[in-house]
């Protein structure tokens, strides 16, 4: 019995020396297919991504954004123009937890600036890239210094310096100006292959985007060899940014400070002057307007709605909307009359204190009428029957074509045409096809629709901007012009840019010097009673009825000096009773002075030289 146990044991422990090189053996291989799979995975399977992680951690691209180009008045004076600006950022990966903390209290304390805010700031997920996180932006310089004082016991935080776009006017010509805003990630995906980065700025709205191409420069960059632990090697190239083109609009600063100051205490309004026989534009303001720096520094949601969803609309430019111009445009009926043959320039006619045109009385404004008159005192003293008559007789074609020879109902050809509304000058054509709101053939033109366009009311709307350039064309000797803001080296008197406007010289002068009585005997005069301090002035007033509601709007539009036509000024207040004379020829006037003051300052000087 003992034998036989003995063999037993005997073989269990052959078996299991047996077992011990094979288990061994096993586990090798186990260890070599492990390895050799995870070898494969990372040298086939994801070898080209761990290359290109390798090959990054190896070379870095150090971007050097470009210097935006500045805008500048027609004296070299600068509008808008590029600002250092310092950020706080912080390099995550280098700090632990408890190390961000401690770094985060350092920094409250040291630049004043809540705990809260910064950890709100370091939470985000929207930042910049992993590696990089801002918490703070447009530090003032004492905050730079206290932290580059303390910036040895700082470690994973930096200053950055940056640049951004800076307005020293603020306000002054903002909607033509337009601003800058970072870029959104659709218009990232369309504009990357054109050299942008996700951290650009792009021109939003006037020159900014319209000459975005000209102004943003070019990005550079240096191409650094760096080892493991982030230390550069060496250099690999460097590719200097190339900065934007400056660009000199027509803009005029001290006529512009002039504009903004008489809108500053008008409710909604614009202002446009403008050179009749170039179409250069010297100031164009809209009021209510907003500070261009906005768009340069961080703002809230409730910053930002107290501006977008503002109810008095300050990002929009007056000056490119339409409204309804009353009296203003009276001269356009004129041509319709007198181009069509119906009412020749000597036709008179008898003036009422009413006209009933279908089943409405029209009045005239004294309730009284003028008795018999003809153009010129038509103009002189605004009489609304008389241009009933003239309207109505000549028709809806005749008075379409007298406007859109004078660039109504259409853009006028401005390099920020996107900002521009194109107006309304309603027609039979158009009345027939629905008015844009109706159904073909359920919205018929009517007679009184033809009365009330015949002395700019409800089917008529104009911008302030196209009125300017069809007074113009009064002021030059029947040229239409194309309205600008930057002169470009282009020839503004050319054909191309230049039309000559297809109206007889009889119905042109008969015009202007009806406009001329405005200002000398009639509803104007306010406005030269000293012509020691302008030049002899044209110009019509009007006092419109608000077609979508709302007080009256008041304009002036009108050009000096009379008998060379140098500029052209159209003054528009919103909504603001009491007439054109009250209220639109006072700004003006002061307009007029300070482009006169400047004349009469340009001529002495050219004398003592």
């Amino acid at each position: 019995m003992k034998k036989k146990e003995k063999l037993q044991l005997s073989s269990k422990k052959h078996v299991g020396a047996f077992n011990q090189p094979l288990i061994f053996f096993l586990f090798i291989c186990l260890i070599f297919s492990v390895t050799g799979a995870r070898l494969f995975w990372i040298q086939i399977i994801r070898g080209s991504y761990y290359k290109k992680l390798s090959e990054e951690n190896r070379v870095k691209l150090i971007a050097n954004p470009p210097i935006r180009g500045r805008l500048l008045d027609r004296n070299g004076v600068v509008l808008a123009d590029n600002k250092l600006f310092y950020s706080l950022s912080i390099q995550p990966r280098l700090l632990t937890n408890s190390e961000w903390i401690d770094l985060r209290n350092s920094l409250s304390d040291l630049l004043n600036v809540s705990t809260d805010q910064l950890e709100i700031a370091f939470n985000r997920s929207n930042s910049d890239t992993p590696y990089k996180k801002v918490l703070l932006t447009d530090l003032s310089v004492e905050q730079v210094i206290r932290f580059k004082e303390q910036e040895n016991n700082l470690y994973g935080a930096q200053i950055d310096i940056g640049l951004i776009r800076n307005y020293p006017y603020k306000s002054l010509a903002a909607h033509a100006l337009g601003y800058t805003q970072l870029i959104t990630q659709n218009e990232f995906s369309q504009l990357s292959e054109r050299g942008y980065k996700l951290s650009d700025r792009i021109g939003r709205k006037g020159i900014e985007a319209a000459f975005e191409s000209q102004l943003r420069g070019a990005w550079g960059g240096e191409m650094l060899e760096i080892d493991s632990i982030g230390t550069v090697q060496r250099s690999l190239g460097l590719k200097l940014p190339k900065a934007g083109r400056d660009i000199k609009l027509t803009l005029d600063l001290e006529l512009q400070r002039t504009a903004e100051k008489v809108l500053s205490d008008k409710i909604g309004g614009a202002i446009v002057a403008i050179d009749p026989h170039t179409g250069a534009i010297r100031a164009i303001a809209s009021q209510p307007t907003f500070d261009l720096n906005f768009f340069s520094k961080p703002f809230t949601n409730k910053q930002y709605n107290n501006l977008f969803l503002s109810s008095n609309l300050p990002l929009l430019s007056r000056v490119f909307n339409a409204y309804d111009p009353g009296s203003t445009w009276k001269p356009i009926t004129a041509i319709a009359g007198m181009e069509s043959g119906k009412f020749p320039a000597s036709k008179k006619l008898n003036t009422f204190p009413c006209i009933t045109y279908g089943s409405h009385c029209f009045p005239e404004y004294n309730k009284r009428g003028f008795g018999w008159i003809g153009y010129e005192d038509a103009f002189r003293v605004s009489s609304n029957t008389f241009f009933y008559q003239v309207g109505v007789g000549s028709g809806s074609k005749a008075l379409y074509d007298a406007a859109t020879k004078l660039g109504f109902d259409n853009y006028t050809g401005i390099e920020t045409f996107l900002d521009e509304n194109k107006g309304l000058v309603g027609n039979k054509k158009w009345a027939d096809e629905g008015r844009g709101w109706g159904n073909p053939g359920e919205t018929p033109w009517i007679v009184e629709d033809m009365a009330s366009a015949s002395i700019g009311q409800s089917v008529v709307l104009v911008t302030p901007l196209q009125l300017a350039r069809a007074y113009a064309v009064f002021a030059n000797g029947g040229y239409l012009i194309t309205p600008h803001l930057v002169d470009a080296k282009i020839n503004w008197r050319s054909e191309k840019y230049l039309k000559k406007v297809d109206i007889e010289d009889t119905t042109l002068d008969t015009i202007r010097r009806g406009l001329r009585k405005v200002v000398t005997s009639g509803t104007g005069m306010g406005i030269n009673l000293d012509n020691s301090i302008l030049p002899p002035v044209a110009g019509k007033t009007g006092t419109a009825e608000d077609s979508s509601g709302g007080d009256d709007h008041a304009w002036f539009a009108g050009f000096a000096p009379y008998d060379s036509g140098e500029i052209v000024i159209v003054a528009f207040a919103q909504n603001t009773a009491g007439g054109g004379s009250v209220h639109a020829l006072p700004m003006a006037r002061k307009m007029l002075q300070t482009w006169y003051e400047q004349q009469s300052n340009n001529e002495l000087t050219r004398i003592k030289d």
